[in-house]
């Protein structure tokens, strides 16, 4: 798996998470303040779209990740 679909991945993961520890619905509710997770993911996101930083991908290509996006198959 690339750098670009582990990132999508974490993203996703991480709004998910937020969302059910901040909906007072939810069976895994903690505090509202979980939505300012969702809302620090989504900024990220926007942020890295427009200047190509990302935290996580530098990590992740620490790590020995494969770098790049392709398509479905992982071809570039």
């Amino acid at each position: 798996m690339t750098t670009e679909r582990l990132v999508r991945i974490f993203a996703g993961a991480m709004v998910l998470l937020s969302l059910l520890l901040a909906v007072p619905e939810s069976p895994l509710f903690v505090s509202r303040l979980f939505l300012w997770l969702a809302a620090l993911v989504g900024a990220n996101l926007f942020q890295s779209g427009w200047t190509r930083f990302c935290p996580l991908e530098k990590a992740l290509r620490a790590a020995g990740a494969p770098v790049g996006g392709g398509d479905r198959d992982g071809h570039a």
